[in-house]
C-alpha cells in the first residue's frame, strides 16, 4: 500500500515546469543534488538506498531529496510493510533539462511526468 506524500511545493501549486533558469541551475549546480537525482532517475527507493547509490551521507540524501520534493522535481510515497514499519520511497518526476543561451540569455526548461 502507498499513500503519496504533498510536497510544500505542490501545495504552493507551482508547477516544476514554472522554476526559473536560475532556480534549476542553482539546484542542479550541486554536485551531491546531482548525484541524489540520478539515484531516484534509475529507479524509485527509500532515502538509505539513494544515500549509498549517490555516496553520500543519509542527511545529505534527505536534505537534497526534500529541496528537489519541493521543487516538484522528485514525488514521494510512504510504502506500508506487513510488519506495520513505513518507509519513503522517492522517484524522480523530471524526465528532460533543457538549457540554451539565446543572444546572452539563459533559458532552462524542465518536462516532468503527470
Amino acid at each position: 500500500m502507498a499513500v503519496r506524500q504533498q510536497s510544500r511545493h505542490e501545495r504552493a501549486e507551482e508547477p516544476a515546469s514554472q522554476l526559473s533558469a536560475e532556480e534549476l541551475l542553482d539546484l542542479f549546480g550541486d554536485e551531491y543534488t546531482r548525484r541524489v537525482f540520478e539515484a531516484v532517475s534509475e529507479r524509485p527507493r527509500g532515502g538509505r538506498a539513494v544515500a549509498r547509490a549517490a555516496d553520500v551521507s543519509r542527511a545529505t540524501a534527505y536534505r537534497r531529496l526534500n529541496e528537489l520534493r519541493d521543487a516538484g522535481l522528485v514525488t514521494s510515497e510512504y510504502q506500508f510493510a506487513d510488519d506495520g514499519h513505513h518507509r519513503e520511497q522517492f522517484a524522480a518526476r523530471a524526465r528532460h533539462l533543457s538549457v540554451s543561451l539565446d543572444g546572452g540569455d539563459i533559458e532552462a526548461a524542465v518536462s516532468v511526468d503527470d
